[in-house]
């Protein structure tokens, strides 16, 4: 097993103390699967600490850039059904429109009756959220360069591609797991 040059976090064992924990109480571990696995998690939690941060010092939460993000990823005109939203997202009608009503009322959506069926609501972006959601490109994206400084750029698409492998993995076993298990709100 590689020697891991990881920080631990407080009180979080590195990874080489505790893939040995593993291995002690439970014989048939692969280390080196472990490794990457227990290496994925980690640097999953500490990216979403950061970016987490990131759109904080924007004056939003991670659940309110998950709206931001969802609209732009719809295209142009950023608009879509409530119902849309929470099912793209994971969430419950409920839990949707709860954070629907804080984006409004912070001006970061609009939330308007269909012109051409006056019973179905439409969520739009304003400006203001394309504004934030853009800020939040520009930091995540420098925070991104910097995380991957060290590679080279045939490293980047390597890893890029066995991540992808990796994904489409779970994604084929656990074809449900796109969504939350429980809401965020």
């Amino acid at each position: 097993m590689s020697d891991t040059t990881e920080q631990p976090g407080p009180q979080e064992p590195s990874l080489d103390e505790q893939i040995a924990a593993y291995q002690r109480e439970f014989r048939d571990l692969d280390p080196q699967v472990e490794q990457v696995v227990s290496a994925l998690g980690r640097l999953n939690r500490r990216m979403n600490v950061a970016y987490g941060r990131q759109v904080a010092a924007l004056g939003i939460s991670n659940a309110e850039w998950e709206v931001l993000k969802t609209l732009v990823l719809s295209g142009s005109p950023y608009r879509l059904g409530p119902g849309e939203l929470a099912k793209r997202l994971g969430l419950t009608p409920a839990a949707m429109t709860h954070r629907i009503d804080r984006m409004a009322g912070e001006g970061l959506v609009t939330r308007d009756r269909d012109e051409n069926n006056r019973v179905r609501v439409i969520v739009e972006l304003t400006d203001e959220g394309r504004a934030k959601w853009l800020e939040a490109m520009r930091m995540a994206t420098a925070f991104e360069e910097e995380l991957l400084q060290d590679l080279t750029g045939d490293e980047r698409g390597v890893l890029g591609d066995m991540l992808i492998r990796l994904l489409r993995r779970v994604e084929h076993a656990q074809p449900d797991a796109g969504g939350r298990l429980t809401d965020l709100d």
